[in-house]
């Protein structure tokens, strides 16, 4: 079901999906791309963007699949951590590698279900092809949470619970080989030699 700019808002309360991604993609692009920003103040400006707009525990959930229904509690919120600072190190050094030339723009968007919706955009580089996205949103009481970002047909969710299932069953089905990966992934990104633009 394709909606029309503003149907959906009428429905689901105040917010517009389409208004929601393009704001929260400008914000994005301005604190990744802004120049003379060291590498640790952008990633604290975009950690602060992303639990903001973007439900970690739903994707936690999601991402750890049956093993999050074994973890412990201590295990589920040292694994949300972990994950935070995974997606933040990695998306906000990918952000900054694709340069400051940036022009975003929603091109569809279409409801799945009762409480979310796709946001389909793309971001045009200049000399480059055009980023794909899908943006997948759960309405909340809050507004709308981003629940998966989907980069050129690669879904970031399903992508990572494939990746860290591999991992806890390379450990014997342990969670805490997967918790003991995701620290040493966050020194290795961690250890990147720093940049400013």
């Amino acid at each position: 079901m394709v909606l029309a700019p503003g149907l959906f808002a009428a429905t689901a309360g105040e917010q517009d999906p389409r208004a929601f991604v393009t704001q929260l993609a400008a914000k994005v692009m301005e604190t990744m791309t802004i120049k003379g920003v060291g590498d640790s103040e952008r990633a604290a400006r975009f950690r602060a963007q992303f639990t903001a707009d973007v439900d970690l525990p739903d994707i936690g959930r999601f991402v750890l699949g049956r093993y999050w229904r074994g973890a412990t509690p201590e295990q589920q919120q040292e694994f949300l951590k972990a994950f935070e600072d995974i997606m933040v190190l990695t998306w906000s050094s990918r952000f900054k590698d694709y340069g400051g030339d940036l022009r975003h723009a929603v091109t569809n968007v279409t409801a799945d279900g009762e409480r979310v919706v796709v946001v389909e955009s793309k971001v045009d580089r200049e000399r480059q092809q055009p980023i794909q996205l899908q943006w997948r949103l759960k309405q909340t009481d809050g507004g709308f949470k981003v629940v998966d970002l989907v980069v050129e047909g690669s879904s970031m969710a399903i992508t990572y619970r494939s990746e860290y299932a591999s991992v806890i069953q390379s450990n014997g089905g342990k969670v805490d080989g997967l918790l003991a990966a995701m620290h040493s992934k966050i020194n290795e990104l961690q250890a990147a030699p720093p940049q400013t633009n």
